[in-house]
């Protein structure tokens, strides 16, 4: 007898332990809006990099409408996903639980495009005109209106049209002289397109940002006062690893490039390609580890070097989409990523009840977001 128990406990700890000790994750779902898109490359990195893993989370991705996403976790039939800042704010205006806890966009994404050939190239100049719209809702619609107002104009004094997602398609086809947009994709792919001779009679654009006018809460992390109170750690770990992504594709474009491929098609066009962003990977990660000090200004450069590198071997349609992260990048960065601006709350607020769109200030704006969460 005494050797029996001898060998299952021989059995237990040679074999058991593993599974005895192993943390099983946690299924979590991540809502995020428009579709499976290079700009979301923190998603992807963590997933694949193991980063929310790592906190004992399984995350799997669903996309939509941002008006359902903020339905879906404000009634707690979802617990985390990105959302606008401003968004945030008239929902708890209507006394819906949301809370923003991780600052993704440091700057304002939505700009208006316009085509050279009209001659748009200020506010200003907006008034009377047709611009495009996605949809009365979203950072779209709020963006232009905040651009509108910083000006003296309201929606009654432009055009606006819903065209959905499609800004690129519709200027490119003299639908439209003007359209909101977000400022990091969409000018580069109606020059793309203009470049290749496939953009009607547009030869190039101009781009007015929101964010040079009016400092706004942008996209971010959000959760409910639910999950806060009930499940601290689960947030800490949803921040944690969106945070570690955003961290390596700020400071390895090529390895979030690699990771993003994995869940949006047609990012890498060739094996030739492949390796090649395998290669810069590997030599930022390296070049990282022998500069662990290196500024931002020094990562940027090493971003733009990249893009040039890659630009020797493959064409501009091809890197399109890597000029897209590129450009998302600059959004992104800041000196401490993911603090979200008291002011910046107070601002946005002010823009919406400018606008008509809020009666009155919330009874306590700090409940809106926390920088709680965020990694040491």
């Amino acid at each position: 007898m005494r050797k029996f128990k001898v060998w299952i406990l021989f059995a237990l700890l040679t074999f058991g332990v593993g599974s005895i000790n192993a943390q099983e994750l946690v299924e979590q779902t991540l809502f995020l809006t428009y579709i499976p898109n290079v700009q979301f490359s923190p998603a992807y990195v963590a997933i694949e990099q193991g980063y929310f893993a790592d906190s004992g989370i399984r995350v799997t991705i669903e996309h939509g409408d941002e008006p359902v996403g903020l339905d879906l976790i404000a009634a707690g039939q979802r617990q985390f996903g990105i959302i606008g800042g401003e968004q945030v704010i008239l929902a708890r205006a209507n006394n819906r639980p949301v809370v923003f806890v991780y600052e993704w966009f440091q700057k304002y994404p939505i700009a208006v495009v316009t085509t050279v050939e009209s001659g748009i190239t200020t506010p200003e100049d907006l008034r009377g005109q047709r611009i495009g719209i996605p949809g009365r809702f979203g950072a779209s619609y709020t963006g232009i209106l905040a651009l509108l107002s910083a000006f003296g104009m309201s929606e009654r004094d432009v055009q606006l049209e819903p065209i959905g997602f499609n800004a690129p398609e519709v200027v490119c086809a003299g639908g439209i002289n003007a359209s909101t947009i977000y400022v990091n994709n969409e000018p580069i792919i109606i020059r793309e397109r203009a470049l290749a001779g496939d953009c009607g009679s547009v030869n190039d654009v101009n781009t007015i940002p929101v964010s040079q006018y009016v400092d706004m809460v942008s996209n971010g992390m959000v959760t409910n006062e639910e999950t806060i109170a009930n499940d601290p750690a689960l947030v800490r770990g949803m921040v944690r690893g969106w945070h570690e992504g955003t961290r390596v594709a700020i400071r390895n474009p090529a390895s979030a490039y690699l990771a993003s491929a994995a869940h949006v098609e047609g990012l890498i066009a060739s094996p030739e390609m492949r390796a090649a962003f395998e290669t810069l990977a590997a030599e930022q990660d390296a070049w990282l580890e022998a500069n662990p000090d290196a500024s931002r200004e020094a990562i940027a450069q090493r971003r733009t070097d990249s893009y040039a590198d890659l630009a020797q071997r493959f064409d501009p349609a091809t890197l399109l989409q890597y000029a897209i992260l590129l450009e998302t990048v600059k959004l992104w960065d800041a000196d401490r990523l993911g603090y979200t601006d008291p002011e910046s709350w107070e601002v946005t607020q002010s823009v919406l009840i400018d606008m008509g769109i809020l009666r009155a200030p919330l009874s306590d704006l700090s409940s809106a977001y926390s920088n709680d969460f965020l990694p040491e």
